[in-house]
């Protein structure tokens, strides 16, 4: 049997500017452990601002977006611009700042927020296609601004009403969950968890991620 080739859209390396490290390597691990193919990839430009997690204050130096992901992939990383729709039967978008602020300028500008060139055309092209889409933490919030307008699309990031109602702003419909649960939208084929908008620590984060996990590859079955 053909193994499944799922996406991980990565956003760097560090909850508080890049790809939430438990999170991604959660999705990695549980992927791996069901026979699926990881595509590790990274939008390969500047991150929007460096912070030093050991203190949480900002850094002077650049850090690039694929590069810094790298360390997640173990090296095996490609540009998101040079992902081909065709070659993936989902993806699944890790959270962590990053996500908000190099997938997508969430952080920085809330609901007229813009999105990647890269990343917004690899993943209108997965929802064409009715491919799955998984988004972890507060990567829904990207999901919102690039289906909201056109599409009913369900998403949850747990129960954080600010956060919720910003993505209502862009047009999704926000469903409240808890850290272990997970929404499905069977018509966008979208799947999302909370994750570390509620998780207490790395337990709490693996039930929600095996769980989403599971599905975005049930879902591929189904196609």
């Amino acid at each position: 049997m053909k193994r499944k080739k799922i996406g991980v859209l990565l956003a760097g390396c560090g909850v508080m500017d890049g790809s939430e490290i438990h999170e991604a390597t959660l999705t990695l691990y549980f992927l791996d452990k069901s026979g699926a193919e990881c595509v590790c990839t990274a939008p390969n430009r500047d991150q929007l601002d460096v912070i030093d997690h050991a203190t949480g204050n900002p850094g002077s130096q650049k850090r690039n977006v694929l590069v810094e992901a790298a360390r997640i992939a173990r090296g095996k990383i490609v540009d998101v611009a040079s992902v081909n729709a065709g070659d993936l039967d989902a993806i699944i978008i890790p959270g962590g700042l990053g996500a908000a602020k190099n997938l997508c300028t969430f952080a920085k500008d809330g609901p007229d927020c813009s999105v990647d060139e890269g990343v917004a055309k690899l993943l209108r092209e997965l929802h064409r296609r009715q491919k799955p889409i998984g988004a972890l933490c507060i990567a829904p919030a990207l999901l919102a601004r690039l289906f909201g307008k056109d599409f009913p699309v369900e998403l949850t990031i747990g129960f954080d009403p600010g956060t919720a109602s910003a993505l209502e702003k862009m047009g999704a419909k926000h469903k409240s969950a808890n850290v272990d649960e997970i929404v499905i939208d069977h018509g966008n084929r979208i799947v999302t968890t909370p994750c570390y908008m509620l998780a207490q620590g790395i337990t709490d984060v693996g039930a929600g991620v095996e769980k989403l996990v599971n599905k975005i590859l049930e879902m591929t079955n189904s196609e």
